[in-house]
């Protein structure tokens, strides 16, 4: 099932090139250890000044460049099913040939998930010096129902506020720009083709055949890009696809102008990745971090409460469902933890249709449990925003029991439906989102890429809510419910996590990128941050008796996870601020700069599966390091007090820099005094 170039593909050549070598077979697979996943390196291949990086464990096409200028981020194909899950695709036959002055890839897919059997065959062809071509050919081999199938290109978040010209498929064109806040609705609709410029005297043109094409602006999810897609979301969905039912779709990306010679390598990785600490004078508040009440019912045992209260939390979040029975016992038990945590509660209430009378019963049922919450967060049911109406509400009928009680709105769901919602926030006392980073993409590489756009949700949530305390709450690894469901979550089939678990989560990994997330909310100027849960498989510690899966879920009955030590890190800072540092590498290394009184702290995190040596600018002498990594990730997990305590070495610095060796996911602690 290989499609050849055909009419209108565009692919700047009039024979097929002719390649030197050839990489064929290539083997497919994905695991996770304790640092992340681990699979198939990517292939870097190149044709004149045009590079790409091919990742042979999903087939997509990412970081278009021509020299050293990103131009996409991605290309890649998807199939979504009636509740916009996407169909993990496996893939086959992937053959890698790379020539002199052109690359040409093709492989294989399955994509099979319940009802759903859908195989495509995929050819990706780079031409010197200025195309690229990326073929779909496909096929449906079982009747079922989709709301997508077909190709996603993803222009990066540089773009943003930069010119376009967009060519529709009725044969228009306009010239518009990419939005600079995050745009709550798509930005641009019925596209043939989009052209930007990526470098004095260049642009870059992306064509599209075979699909109507139209594009959102994906950091509303927290993805780093401006997403091209198929099909138009006012059409209906989901759309039954019957078997044998082709599908074929192309997508070209054309330079025209002025071209450099010849491409620039990725990742330079002889050259050191340089961090640098910003002054003083730059420094913002560090927001007020929770943790959730753990979904597994079970209470912590007093060690466990120990072990906690080291974090120095400032809240615990707790989920009520007023229409359902156990909310009770759910508030009973969250408020002896917080007590016993030295923690105020953020109580989340999710009211059903008869809003007076749970409110009510609420009331009535808070003097004997006597709760210490700080925050009251509101949610109706079926409603993607808080109606200021019900904040009021709750606020009138709360003084029962609390004389001013602080009350709050605005989504239990992603920044998307705060941002396209936009309710008046003037009855408000809180505003809050929460945030997954995959909602689209689910690899480590797509992760790190969303720790940026967090803080960009930040700064665009700003131009609606005001100067009106911000929180973002919960931030999880996985979506804790599919909000645009239009059916039921399938169970796991056996040999399956839960859909919310993710195995990185007692990683290395999750330690470097909890501390990118803190690092850009921060930054950006969220007020409070709730993050995971307490203990379980979604938490930052681990049960007694370990994970229900000990196969899939790599922990240590009664041990913490690499996370709990960023907490621990940071919960001694409660109440400083912290200082912006730039990385001349943010997608591999990143930093958080904590200060408060005389003390400061660097969190250095690899977020790569590579050794990297990194120069840090903006310390001063002497410095204590301590590494996270995977030397001492198990001493860590199994005696996590003896490790926090550890000082680390003490080093000299150079001019007031320091070079550091960094292993493959290290998180590393540096202590210094003003």
């Amino acid at each position: 099932m290989r499609s050849g170039t055909g009419p209108g593909t565009g692919t700047g050549t009039g024979t097929m090139p002719r390649f030197a070598r050839g990489v064929v077979g290539l083997v497919v697979g994905l695991v996770v250890s304790g640092c992340g996943t681990v699979g198939p390196e990517p292939i870097e291949l190149r044709a004149g000044p045009l590079s790409v990086l091919f990742t042979p464990e999903n087939g997509w096409v990412r970081y278009v460049r021509v020299g050293d200028v990103e131009v996409l981020r991605g290309i890649y194909a998807a199939v979504r099913d009636e509740n916009w899950g996407t169909v993990k695709p496996e893939l086959s036959r992937v053959a890698v040939d790379q020539g002199d002055d052109a690359f040409e890839v093709t492989f294989d897919v399955e994509c099979r998930q319940g009802n759903i059997d859908f195989a495509w065959s995929g050819r990706i062809l780079g031409t010197a010096p200025d195309t690229l071509l990326f073929e779909f050919d496909g096929e449906a081999r079982s009747t079922f129902l989709r709301n997508r199938i077909g190709f996603c290109v993803l222009h990066p978040p540089q773009v943003a506020g930069a010119g376009c010209l967009v060519e529709t498929a009725d044969g228009e064109s306009f010239r518009d720009r990419f939005p600079e806040l995050i745009s709550p609705h798509q930005p641009f609709k019925n596209i043939r083709a989009i052209a930007h410029q990526v470098r004095p005297a260049l642009w870059a043109r992306v064509s599209f055949e075979g699909e109507v094409f139209e594009m959102e602006d994906q950091r509303n999810w927290t993805d780093a890009s401006f997403k091209t897609y198929c099909t138009p979301l006012e059409l209906a969905f989901p759309v039954e696809v019957a078997a044998g039912t082709r599908i074929e779709q192309s997508v070209t990306v054309k330079l025209l102008g002025r071209a450099p010679r010849e491409a620039v390598p990725l990742d330079p990785r002889q050259e050191p990745i340089v961090l640098t600490i910003a002054g003083p004078s730059r420094a913002v508040p560090l927001p007020r971090i929770g943790l959730q009440a753990a979904s597994h019912g079970q209470t912590h045992d007093e060690h466990a409460s120990t072990r906690l209260r080291a974090l120095n939390l400032d809240h615990l979040r707790v989920d009520l469902r007023l229409s359902s029975d156990g909310w009770a016992a759910d508030l009973r038990r969250a408020a002896r933890e917080a007590r016993r945590l030295d923690t105020g509660l953020h109580v989340a209430l999710h009211l059903g249709e008869d809003v007076g009378s749970q409110l009510g019963t609420l009331v009535e049922a808070l003097p004997d449990i006597r709760p210490e919450v700080g925050v009251w967060l509101v949610f109706r049911e079926g409603e993607k925003t808080t109606d200021p109406r019900l904040v009021e509400l709750a606020r009138e009928r709360l003084r029962a029991w609390e004389g001013r009680p602080t009350v709050g709105g605005g989504t239990n769901a992603y920044f998307t439906e705060l941002n396209r919602g936009r309710p008046d926030v003037s009855a408000f006392d809180r505003v809050v989102y929460s945030i997954n980073p995959q909602v689209h993409a689910f690899d480590d590489r797509s992760l790190v890429e969303t720790l940026a756009m967090q803080g960009e949700t930040v700064r665009s949530a700003r131009q609606f809510v005001g100067d009106r305390p911000l929180l973002v709450s919960p931030v999880t690894l996985k979506p804790r419910f599919n909000p645009n469901a239009t059916g039921p979550q399938p169970a796991p089939q056996p040999g399956e996590l839960p859909a919310r678990v993710d195995p990185r989560q007692p990683s290395l990994f999750n330690a470097g990128w909890t501390v990118g997330s803190v690092k850009y909310l921060a930054e950006a100027g969220a007020d409070g941050v709730t993050y995971f849960e307490t203990t379980g498989w979604l938490g930052v510690m681990e049960t007694p008796d370990g994970p229900p899966e000990p196969e899939l879920f790599d922990s240590i009955p009664g041990g913490v996870y690499p996370v709990y030590h960023v907490f621990a890190d940071i919960g001694e800072f409660a109440g400083g601020r912290v200082r912006p540092v730039r990385s001349s590498r943010p997608l591999a290394v990143h930093g958080l700069c904590l200060e408060k009184g005389d003390s400061l702290r660097l969190l250095v995190a690899n977020v790569t599966g590579e050794r990297r040596d990194v120069i840090i600018h903006g310390l001063s002498g002497p410095v204590r390091v301590r590494h996270l990594d995977e030397r001492t990730r198990v001493q860590a997990m199994r005696s996590p007090e003896a490790f926090h305590g550890e000082p680390g070495e003490t080093l000299e610095l150079a001019r007031q820099s320091l070079n550091l060796s960094l292993l493959p996911h290290a998180v590393t602690r540096i202590d210094w005094a003003k």
